[in-house]
């Protein structure tokens, strides 16, 4: 009798045993959350979202000859970046680091092998290492579409395709690992300048969704490609004027629309950090959006549509580095400043006769350097800035503005310079007063 009744106690308990097991296993290895995988999945496809949407921002302010040739550059970085984001640029940018210098990864994670379903800690432990992969590769994918907007309506289309290829290996997969990746050297700059044992050691250069990985260096590249293309044909003697401008409001509309889950799913999770971040972006594209609008209905007496729609896309620029680490009035401020200073840059580079067609350096340049700044500025979440009495906050973030600015800089100019000896950057002046939708593509965007 006593057997069987310590027999059933075993038996009783065996269940309680096994949860506790179960708890402590789940202690020791990272679980995948629900709610925070549906939400990264949601997320990316917000993300991808942008890039069509970019196309029709840009598609709208070019000619109706070039309406085409303009929304293929978007759509061709879907297809090829999504590619070579598998292939290598994932390993290169987020992989284990080579020699322990922050600048590179190496191509362990090559064709994605080793980058399974299962949680990579370094990153997030609550989605699978998959699903943070492709939530980044929607990242390389709009950088180097962004760029396309200073090439517009005179780009050889062979040499943007192999530009666009060479540039996301070049340029954004080492800037990218440099800030995000596990041991990227902005993102262990405090570490890296002070030692170990100092009180900024675990400081960095904040960049919470892609001021300087997305923004800064595609804008810089833009102006670098406007310089070296040249003016189009008749500029700026002829006006060059938008074909479709319902286009440019529906692009920027969508644009805004994916920028949540760029901004807030760069939590990387469904909470708190999200939530901050998705009040931060529209509060700021809110201000820009009015700032650029009222600027122009100050100066010019009407308040232009599409003045409007670029003020809010430089108020989402700006607010991308510190979506994650400021107030919604902090945001507001960084919006206003991005609205007006992105609008005057456009105003004094078209006096000065600078073909930046689309003005992807006017928006994505100088509003993400601001954006950059400013965070050092307001952090006040999470992370302490300027007002917070943290003045090294900002001298970081000069640091990762200018390395960045510099590394694409130069890197984009000898890439440029090597396509344009080998396949030649520019159409010719028939193919370009044919326009790019027939010279380059054989289609009309629109029946006669």
């Amino acid at each position: 009798m006593r057997h069987r009744r310590g027999r059933g106690i075993i038996l009783l308990t065996l269940p309680l045993f096994l949860a506790g097991s179960s708890a402590f296993a789940g202690d020791a290895a990272p679980e995948i959350n629900a709610g925070d995988t549906a939400w990264m999945l949601v997320s990316t496809a917000l993300v991808m979202l942008m890039t069509p949407g970019l196309a029709l921002f840009y598609g709208g302010m070019v000619r109706r000859k070039n309406v085409l040739g303009t929304m293929m550059h978007s759509f061709v970085a879907v297809a090829l970046i999504s590619l070579q984001w598998v292939l290598w640029g994932y390993s290169l940018a987020f992989g284990p680091d080579v020699g322990g210098w922050g600048l590179i990864g190496s191509l362990d994670w090559i064709g994605l092998r080793g980058v399974g379903t299962e949680p990579n800690p370094a990153y997030s432990a609550t989605i699978p290492h998959q699903v943070f992969m492709m939530y980044q590769g929607m990242f390389a994918i709009i950088t180097p579409a962004l760029i396309s907007g200073a090439m517009a309506e005179r780009i050889n289309f062979k040499a943007y395709v192999l530009f666009m290829l060479l540039w996301a290996t070049l340029v954004y997969d080492p800037i990218c690992h440099w800030v995000w990746a596990g041991g990227g050297w902005l993102g262990t700059l405090g570490a890296r300048m002070f030692g170990e044992g100092s009180a900024y050691a675990g400081m960095k250069a904040l960049d919470f969704a892609g001021g300087t990985v997305v923004h800064i260096s595609s804008g810089v590249t833009a102006m670098v490609a406007a310089l070296m293309l040249g003016r189009r044909m008749g500029y700026p003697s002829e006006p060059i004027m938008p074909h479709n401008l319902p286009f440019t409001v529906l692009g920027a509309a969508l644009l805004w629309f994916g920028w949540f889950g760029f901004n807030a799913g760069s939590a990387l999770s469904a909470g708190a950090l999200s939530a901050t971040a998705f009040i931060a972006t529209n509060t700021a594209a809110a201000a820009a959006a009015l700032t650029w609008m009222g600027l122009d209905w100050a100066l010019f007496k009407k308040p232009t549509a599409l003045g409007m729609v670029s003020g809010a896309v430089a108020g989402l620029v700006a607010i991308t580095p510190a979506a994650g680490f400021v107030t919604p009035l902090s945001a507001i401020a960084i919006g206003v400043a991005g609205g007006a200073l992105c609008r005057q840059f456009v105003q004094w580079r078209t006096r000065r006769g600078i073909d930046d067609s689309l003005d992807a350096f006017g928006v994505h340049g100088v509003g993400g350097t601001t954006g950059a700044l400013l965070t050092g500025v307001f952090a006040t979440v999470g992370a302490a800035g300027l007002l917070a009495g943290n003045p090294m906050q900002l001298a970081l973030q000069a640091i990762g503005v200018g390395a960045t600015i510099v590394y694409a800089v130069v890197v984009s100019w000898i890439l440029l310079k090597l396509l344009d000896v080998t396949v030649g950057l520019r159409i010719t002046q028939r193919e370009e007063f044919e326009g790019l939708d027939l010279s380059q593509h054989g289609e009309a965007g629109y029946a006669e």
